[in-house]
């Protein structure tokens, strides 16, 4: 994909905002990563954030991070596309970031929950939204399990939150199983190039493919 920096460029294309959402343990995470090294084209969006930073956090990368009363205002002014509460901390998506990216033709990722994410498609109708599953129900535990040291009441919390977040991929317009890593990589580029067709949600193969995680 070319960059929307090309010298002798006299009009850019508006960039599209991508959504992609999932269960914990999918992979969503390391696929954007992966997508964003792979893409000049393609920005994060920067969330805002109440909580403190955390070692080797910095400012205006990991999050903007404001006072509660700075995002309350924010919040009243309607300056962010979504905004949600987790664990006690405020969160949100700059209305204005996403614009001046897509407005300056780069693709704007946007990493965040299905509530989040119905948010943004409640506000920015013409958003893609892109929902990531893994391989399996059973391979999902095995990644939750893998990498958490928490208690097992902990981890079985983790594990019914992340059922219940698959039940909500059919509200998206496109889906990635999550198996092998860079198929999946591959698809997710598609999408976002507008040549991922056979991950429509709608599409009867990629439903047949979906009822075989969920199974």
């Amino acid at each position: 994909m070319n960059s929307p920096e090309r010298s002798g460029d006299t009009a850019k294309r508006k960039g599209r905002l991508v959504v992609v959402s999932a269960p914990s343990g999918a992979g969503k995470t390391t696929l954007v990563r992966a997508l964003l090294a792979r893409e000049p084209g393609v920005r994060f969006s920067t969330s805002y954030t109440t909580r403190p930073p955390r070692r080797g956090e910095v400012d205006g990368r990991d999050y903007f991070f404001v006072s509660p009363d700075t995002f309350e205002e924010m919040v009243s002014r309607g300056d962010f596309l979504e905004n949600a509460t987790v664990f006690g901390n405020r969160y949100g998506t700059s209305r204005e970031q996403v614009a001046r990216l897509t407005e300056a033709g780069f693709h704007v990722l946007l990493e965040i929950d299905w509530q989040g994410a119905r948010q943004v498609r409640a506000a920015q109708p013409d958003c893609i939204s892109v929902f990531i599953l893994p391989p399996s129900i059973a391979e999902l535990e095995k990644r939750l399990r893998g990498r958490s040291t928490d208690a097992e009441s902990t981890i079985e919390k983790r594990l019914g939150e992340a059922r219940d977040d698959l039940g909500h991929w059919n509200e998206f317009d496109y889906a990635v199983v999550n198996d092998r890593f860079d198929d999946a990589l591959d698809e997710l580029r598609s999408v976002l190039l507008g040549k991922g067709d056979r991950n429509r949600t709608d599409n009867p193969a990629c439903r047949r493919l979906i009822e075989a995680v969920m199974a």
